[in-house]
């Protein structure tokens, strides 16, 4: 169950200036939305606590990197090992996302590779694990949009 927390529109706004620029400093938020620099440290510092910022990080754009294949891939596995095979794939280092899914598949993977060989490798890997039954993987042609931020917030 997701629990909702008090965040008012003032709380939006300065999650919207953090997630345009992370760096930018609480000075600069305060000026742009025409509040006491302790207002927004104040209230980001709210907002960490209660687990709403869970971090800061880079927006890498991964294909400038090489890893320009994008794999999704779906997962079948026996229902009592389900937790253990999602956390063992999650720990793998290709693997950008794992969903607990309903429909076909029991799981859903999201994986970026430099090359096709370690992709083969990556899916060998998922097959090994005792308790998958079966994958699915479909090759990603074209990134049409790929965020990790909510637009309506």
């Amino acid at each position: 169950m997701t629990r909702r927390f008090k965040i008012d529109d003032l709380d939006l706004k300065i999650i919207r200036e953090l997630q345009k620029d992370a760096r930018k400093s609480f000075r600069d938020v305060a000026a742009k939305l025409k509040i006491a620099e302790g207002t927004v440290y104040n209230r980001v510092k709210k907002l960490e606590e209660m687990g709403v910022i869970k971090g800061y990080v880079l927006d890498i754009d991964y294909a400038k990197l090489g890893f320009d294949i994008v794999a999704v891939m779906g997962v079948v596995v026996e229902g009592a090992k389900l937790v253990q095979v999602e956390r063992e794939i999650s720990r793998m280092p290709e693997t950008v996302a794992v969903y607990d899914v309903t429909g076909t598949y029991d799981v859903i993977v999201i994986a970026k590779f430099q090359d096709t060989s370690s992709m083969n490798n990556f899916v060998k890997r998922i097959l090994g694990i005792k308790a998958v039954q079966r994958t699915y993987t479909m090759v990603v042609l074209n990134v049409v949009k790929e965020s990790p931020f909510l637009t309506i917030i």
